[in-house]
């Protein structure tokens, strides 16, 4: 049952928000943006989600939550053209739940927590927040197809099918029980990307290959999310179970290839690899910020300019034909 006439206040503190599957990075963080102006309580789901907490949000606005999930929706749709659905619950579980129920053009379901457990009950298990697939086809083997009888089976009888913790969750879940807080937390501090060689490979032309391929794809994650990386840290497996990591810090923070790869390539200089036998790489970006935050130098060297706006004539191509439409123009020098 939902609560369409009472006091949200008493109704509902948790929102969770689902953006449409895909959306561009730099969408996702104007809805962050928008979830902030509701509430300092937002937690980042990535790619597609986020919840807030909405407790003494609503006094503030002066509406009920579910008032304040639709003025969330116009927002979206006007200011961005991103459709979300927002399902508000007394947990994260029951609004997670909810939101991926929504359906009609409304776009928000909120739940009475009086009557959770009701409006849980006839729901499929897999529609459970939180039960996956194989776990669902565990309870279905078990004549356990709905919520509401995941709710009536004893918890240990649930721990035997699906583990002890697992189990656990599942069964207080399927009960209304789910006491986690929602924790503030922005898109992610770092980014990394990896590459795994198919077979052990010394230093030399195929690992700087692989090393430029990790900066393009690493400076295209940053330029998606709209953030510019301080650092980099390279991290070097090697055959045996070894590894080797260093970090080194950028003249500026950038998102930019041409920036990134002068100091992975230092970095990589000055692991003085010889005869080591490599297994992987990885590409970290660290301490990264708003790229709106940071300034753009004037250049006077023209063939910069050149190649920033092919590095965005690259970005347009891959984000019309995918990631492996063009590649990086293999160059091996060391850096200076």
């Amino acid at each position: 049952m939902m609560a369409a006439d009472e006091p949200a206040c008493a109704v509902s503190t948790v929102m969770h928000v689902r953006c449409p599957e895909r959306l561009p990075q730099e969408r996702y963080r104007q809805v962050l943006e928008l979830l902030a102006g509701l509430s300092p309580v937002v937690q980042a789901l990535p790619p597609a989600a986020a919840l807030v907490e909405l407790k003494g949000a609503l006094k503030y606005h002066g509406m009920d939550a579910r008032r304040l999930g639709e003025v969330l929706r116009i927002r979206a749709v006007s200011r961005l053209g991103v459709d979300v659905r927002v399902g508000i619950g007394p947990s994260i579980t029951v609004a997670a739940t909810a939101s991926a129920q929504v359906t009609g053009p409304g776009g928000v379901l909120a739940i009475d927590p009086d009557h959770v457990t009701e409006w849980l009950a006839p729901l499929p298990v897999e529609a459970l927040h939180g039960i996956g697939p194989r776990q669902a086809e565990a309870l279905r083997e078990y004549g356990i197809h709905s919520v509401g009888l995941l709710a009536a089976v004893p918890t240990a009888t649930v721990q035997r099918l699906l583990g002890g913790k697992a189990g656990r969750l599942a069964a207080d879940r399927a009960r209304g029980v789910d006491p986690r807080p929602v924790v503030p937390r922005a898109l992610p501090a770092s980014a990394a990307v990896r590459h795994t060689f198919a077979q052990h490979t010394l230093d030399g032309a195929t690992v700087r290959a692989a090393l430029l391929e990790l900066v393009v794809r690493l400076g295209r994650l940053l330029r998606m999310r709209g953030q510019a990386a301080r650092a980099l840290t390279l991290t070097l497996r090697f055959a045996g179970g070894a590894r080797w990591e260093t970090t080194r810090r950028l003249p500026e923070p950038s998102a930019h290839d041409e920036d990134m790869r002068v100091v992975a390539y230092q970095l990589m200089d000055a692991a003085g690899l010889q005869r080591g036998r490599l297994v992987g790489l990885a590409l970290k970006a660290e301490d990264l910020v708003d790229a709106g935050q940071v300034a753009e130098q004037l250049s006077l060297d023209p063939g910069r300019e050149s190649r920033l706006a092919a590095e965005a004539a690259m970005d347009r191509i891959r984000d019309r034909f995918g990631p492996g439409a063009v590649g990086p123009a293999a160059t091996f020098r060391h850096a200076s």
